[in-house]
């Protein structure tokens, strides 16, 4: 690569590797759309279950748009008896994330539309991704712990029925609607990684579930969706708020990577934080234990001293998650219940204008070397 318009970027990072109509991010101003509204808006009025709909059509849902959604929702969330049996196989000591991964591929040989690759059929293995993620992560966790499955009940929504297939009965208003916004607030982030690792296997005309797969085993990894199980494991290392400031300076000195903070896009707080900061602390107080909430509004307080790093929206999931009793490493389940509705949306728009997604590699290494017999060497 002589050109020095080819110069290599670490990561990426600043590259323009697509045009969408999905999501934008304004790092410089703070702000996340989604098909042109603004996130705070879609967090304080709309429906997980709206906002799936926006982003597959790039327009907010008519009320019978919305209602035949939520049928097309409901009627798919069940599993098929050979994944049940799947799921019922694999080791309760697996991680969670290993499990929907596995679980998802194997999905596709029971997908009624097949290799069939029309824009409808992609919409319908989305609708069938999507109802189904929730069913799969809670009937993982409820086996593992030795309980039955729950079968969801068609009068939720995706929120409701999370929560009510992982306890066992439906959770209050508020619960649910916490855990709709934080779907909200996931749902998508423009070209993330998980999101161009799936619209680069979907470039290949690989197959809906293919793309799915990739973007959960890109998920996985703890710099991307498994930074929020980080976040409450270093707080539970902590303990207490008086423990907080001198766990921060120890860990920066250790030149430690403190996760939950700083964002490669973001250069202000991050707009998805601001909302799931406000769902802590309302859940913190609403169940007597504010602790999980003053240890995070404490560490914000000491990294930005220290770094002037903001929190990102995975900081205070954590806490929102651990408020509403969910297990920790299924906080990036979670998140892939949310993404799955902003993956599927990216691999229906990689297939509507589709263009082999291959980028070069600026070649650092020897030059003009002989080869030399193997007596020799």
């Amino acid at each position: 690569m002589s050109s020095e318009a080819n110069v290599a970027k670490a990561g990426l990072e600043g590259i323009v590797a697509a045009q969408s109509s999905i999501s934008d991010v304004n790092g410089i101003e703070g702000r996340l759309i989604y098909a042109g509204y603004d996130i705070h808006d879609l967090a304080e009025h709309a429906t997980f279950e709206e906002v799936i709909y926006l982003l597959w059509h790039c327009k907010l849902p008519s009320r019978s748009e919305l209602d035949q959604l939520k049928n097309q929702l409901s009627a798919e969330t069940g599993l098929p008896k050979e994944i049940q049996q799947l799921i019922r196989s694999i080791p309760k000591t697996a991680n969670p994330m290993d499990a929907l991964r596995t679980v998802v591929s194997a999905l596709s040989f029971y997908d009624p539309d097949g290799a069939d690759m029309s824009r409808e059929a992609n919409v319908r293995k989305a609708i069938r991704l999507t109802a189904k993620f929730p069913t799969i992560v809670t009937t993982f966790q409820r086996l593992r712990n030795g309980l039955e499955p729950v079968q969801p009940r068609a009068d939720l929504s995706i929120a409701g029925n999370f929560l009510y297939t992982l306890r066992g009965e439906a959770a209050d208003e508020v619960a649910t609607r916490t855990m709709d916004v934080a779907f909200i607030l996931h749902a998508d982030h423009e070209l993330n990684a998980s999101t161009f690792a799936a619209r680069v296997t979907a470039a290949t005309l690989s197959d809906m579930y293919s793309a799915i797969v990739s973007a959960i085993g890109t998920l996985k990894g703890p710099l991307h969706g498994g930074a929020n199980e980080g976040v409450i494991k270093n707080l539970l290392e902590i303990g207490s708020v008086e423990g907080v400031e001198g766990w921060v300076k120890n860990a920066f000195e250790r030149k430690q990577k403190i996760m939950g903070f700083g964002h490669r896009v973001y250069r202000t707080v991050d707009p998805r934080a601001t909302h799931l900061k406000e769902m802590s602390r309302q859940l913190g107080q609403r169940t007597g234990e504010t602790k999980w909430y003053e240890m995070s509004r404490k560490m914000e307080e000491v990294v930005m001293a220290e770094k002037r790093l903001n929190a990102n929206v995975d900081f205070y999931s954590a806490s929102t998650y651990y408020a509403l009793g969910i297990p920790t490493d299924l906080f990036t389940p979670i998140f892939a219940c949310s993404r799955i509705s902003g993956w599927t949306a990216h691999v229906l728009e990689q297939f509507e204008n589709n263009r082999l997604i291959r980028p070069r590699a600026e070649y650092v290494g020897p030059r003009d070397l002989k080869y030399v017999a193997i007596s020799q060497r």
